[in-house]
């Protein structure tokens, strides 16, 4: 009712909810207000563990990265650093110089991740559900930069510290006799160079086969069944003023005078009152049914169901198949007997081996009040879009319960236009009744996508940044590996090597690596995907197809660059690579 107060309803409903001879019911109006942060929270912490993980990785992946790229520029430096130390720099100055001039680096790249962060924090504003609590409140901060910063410290103080110890250890004697070739070709650096090339792929592997996952569970939950055909509908709340009588009776009557002018409007094709509007999980009316002879404890361990109140429409309207029996009619009035319709579920559960029609449901303490079976309804998606709920449908014209639908499910052609505008005029010639909302069923249905889609664009984006990173990575290492093995390029082609097998060494040896990686990266996979486990729709961790293809995307990465240095090694001239220095 529009203008009252909400304690002063639920206090209303609490109590009749609390007299001893009541149906043992639980109803939202007293708990929604705090549920409701409860189950967005509940909602998004798998989400948030997933993320945090996916960005921790990705910030391992480019340490490793950055730690790989700085040791062959250090290890490409040995010349220059044994000369400095010939004319007398020390072990400790020759490191801090290298650390420096990374930290120059870091500081640089700093600002320029200050930015994008602002820049991405603007578009995740965009595709946040506002069903997510205080997201208005997400910003780039002093505080998020000085965390920001100090991780970037220690992330440059890991990834150069250990290339520029090993810079720093090459032996000055062996430099000045044998050259730089000598020093760095050795077969340890090659190792470290393609296992920190190899962890770039694993870590790759793994954010984006997270990606991969959501996105498959994403598609799924987009094209679900929801076993009734949402089509053309409008959703339609109904304000009513608080001067109105609060007795059922009067508002029933008022809602089917109501009923009865919107059918009459040519844009509607059937219309229907609810309790609850569809996928608002939180709300509604919940409890336990029994059947005779059922005793207290064991109608306590009945499953909850959810139970609807709604008009003889209500299946047409929604396009709900009638398995068994029939739907509501006219005669279902007060003063008949009463009687309910069950979904598929809640059947199997009260009879698993038997027809449910004719069969007696019981709710209220004792032998309580008897309702007789009169059809079975497919299960719906109505209140979960992620699983179907056992519910138990009651006729409006024999409703018990204290509240009254005043949400509206219409069903209109095909043309909408202008039957916002109609509504509202028909709905107005009621004194005390208004329009408070009308929104198409497009829109309700969007709300649960929500999340998972903002789940799939923040994990997606790491996917992508993490492939990059491992493609540049194994980029700037093959192309390192082929300069630096110039000269032993130069005495395979000497000997008859042609520039096809130049070609095809360094291309499988950068798959190899790949592959490597692609094993390590699917290990990985397998354990992190239980973190997205509760996030997936029908999907498993273990999916293969998904695994596959993201294999599939890292080998095409790694063959691409690969191209490049093995086009430099095919075009190596064996003349001059012998008698260069590297």
């Amino acid at each position: 009712r529009a203008g009252a107060e909400p304690q002063d309803a639920s206090s209303e409903l609490t109590a009749w909810f609390e007299r001893a001879d009541a149906p043992a019911l639980e109803h939202d109006h007293r708990g929604v207000a705090r549920r409701l942060p409860a189950l967005v929270l509940g909602d998004t912490k798998p989400a948030m563990i997933a993320l945090s993980a996916a960005a921790a990785l990705l910030l391992l992946l480019s340490c490793i990265n950055v730690a790989s790229l700085l040791l062959v520029r250090g290890l490409g430096r040995v010349p220059e650093i044994a000369v400095r130390t010939a004319l007398g720099a020390s072990r400790r100055q020759i490191v801090g110089q290298l650390l420096i001039e990374s930290t120059v680096l870091a500081i640089a790249g700093g600002v320029i991740g200050a930015g994008l962060a602002a820049a991405a924090v603007q578009g995740f504003m965009r595709f946040a559900p506002t069903s997510v609590p205080r997201v208005d409140e997400i910003r780039v901060n002093g505080s998020m930069l000085l965390v920001a910063t100090g991780i970037s410290m220690v992330a440059t103080l890991v990834s150069a510290l250990a290339p520029a110890l090993v810079a720093s250890r090459a032996q000055l004697h062996a430099v000045l006799r044998t050259g730089a070739r000598q020093s760095t070709s050795g077969r340890r650096f090659s190792v470290v160079r393609e296992a920190l090339v190899a962890g770039q792929v694993a870590l790759a592997v793994v954010v984006l086969s997270l990606a991969g996952l959501l996105s498959k569970s994403l598609m799924k939950l987009e094209r679900v069944d929801l076993a009734f055909a949402p089509g053309p509908i409008v959703v339609a709340e109904l304000a009513i003023s608080a001067e109105w009588p609060g007795d059922t009776p009067t508002q029933v009557a008022l809602l089917n005078r109501l009923i009865a002018r919107v059918a009459e409007l040519p844009q509607v094709v059937a219309v229907t009152p609810v309790l609850t509007v569809p996928f608002d999980a939180a709300g509604g009316i919940y409890g336990r049914l029994g059947v005779p002879g059922e005793t207290p404890d064991q109608v306590a361990r009945s499953p909850m169901l959810d139970l609807q109140v709604v008009a003889p429409d209500y299946f047409r309207t929604l396009g709900v198949a009638i398995r068994q029996g029939h739907g509501f009619s006219s005669v279902d009035i007060a003063g008949a007997p009463p009687v309910v319709i069950v979904s598929e579920s809640a059947a199997r559960y009260y009879w698993p081996s038997g027809d449910a029609i004719g069969k007696q449901l019981t709710m209220g303490p004792g032998a309580g009040q008897q309702f007789t079976v009169i059809g079975v309804a497919r299960d719906t998606r109505y209140r979960d879009l992620r699983a179907t709920r056992p519910t138990v449908y009651f006729p409006i014209a024999q409703s018990f319960f204290p509240v009254v639908p005043l949400t509206l499910l219409i069903r209109a052609t095909h043309s909408q236009a202008g039957l916002v505008a109609v509504l509202r005029r028909a709905i107005t010639t009621e004194p005390g009744v208004g329009l408070a909302s009308a929104v198409p069923f497009g829109a309700l249905l969007a709300e649960p996508l929500a999340l998972p889609r903002l789940n799939v664009v923040l994990l997606s984006s790491f996917g992508g940044a993490a492939v990059l990173l491992a493609g540049i990575g194994m980029f700037g290492v093959i192309a390192a590996t082929v300069r630096q093995r110039t000269r032993e390029f130069g005495i395979r082609m000497a000997l008859g090597a042609t520039s096809t097998d130049m070609r095809r060494l360094v291309t499988f040896r950068s798959m190899a690596i790949a592959v490597v990686g692609i094993g390590l990266g699917l290990c990985g996979a397998l354990v992190s995907g239980r973190l997205v486990g509760a996030l997936l729709f029908e999907v498993r961790p273990t999916d293969a197809l998904t695994l596959g293809l993201t294999s599939a995307v890292i080998l095409g990465v790694a063959a691409l660059a690969s191209i490049a240095p093995a086009q430099a090694s095919a075009r190596i001239d064996p003349a001059i690579a012998l008698r260069a220095d590297v």
